[in-house]
């Protein structure tokens, strides 16, 4: 071997070892991992995960018949049942909605609610509290409620809906 071939080989070692130490106190210095636990979170602002469930038999919900017509939520219920999720007894909503659907849920569960939206392609009303503690989804059905999208739709309205967004008043977890 040349003494050119040598010499490049030396420096091709030391700019190797020199870039292994570069990376190891970059990593080991790295300060932004703490960036989202240090966020200014108002005093009493509700942690909320905005991470979807991975699977239905994490999400509670209950069906409130919006409708004029008796069984509706029974109905509803019946079918999110079949899906996998955990179901609260169905009931009637004190007030008549006239759009599809609306979902109730607070800061426990914002990510499950985003998910239980695409049930019915992004055209349920959210309707945040921040003061709700329960990990039940409170879903009213309305009049122009037809039926539930497949899994299929669900997945391309999934895709279509933005992420889920932090609720006003809130931090992520």
């Amino acid at each position: 071997m040349s003494f050119t071939r040598v010499r490049a080989l030396v420096v091709l070692v030391a700019l190797a070892v020199a870039a292994i130490i570069v990376v190891v106190v970059a990593v080991a210095r790295d300060t932004q991992a703490d960036a989202a636990a240090g966020q200014d979170c108002p005093p009493g602002a509700p942690r909320v995960s905005l991470t979807l469930p991975d699977e239905a038999a994490q999400v509670k919900l209950r069906v409130l018949n919006g409708t004029k017509t008796a069984g509706t939520a029974d109905q509803v219920t019946e079918d999110f049942k079949n899906r996998g999720f955990v179901m609260q007894k169905p009931a009637r909503s004190k007030n008549k909605l006239a759009t599809i659907a609306v979902v109730r849920y607070g800061p426990k569960t914002v990510g499950a609610a985003h998910w239980i939206r695409a049930f019915f392609l992004g055209e349920a009303e959210p309707q945040y509290s921040a003061t709700r503690t329960t990990d039940v989804i409170d879903i009213v059905i309305g009049e122009q409620y037809r039926q539930l999208a497949t899994r299929t739709e669900v997945n391309q309205s999934l895709a279509q809906l933005s992420e889920p967004e932090l609720p006003p008043g809130s931090c992520a977890a």
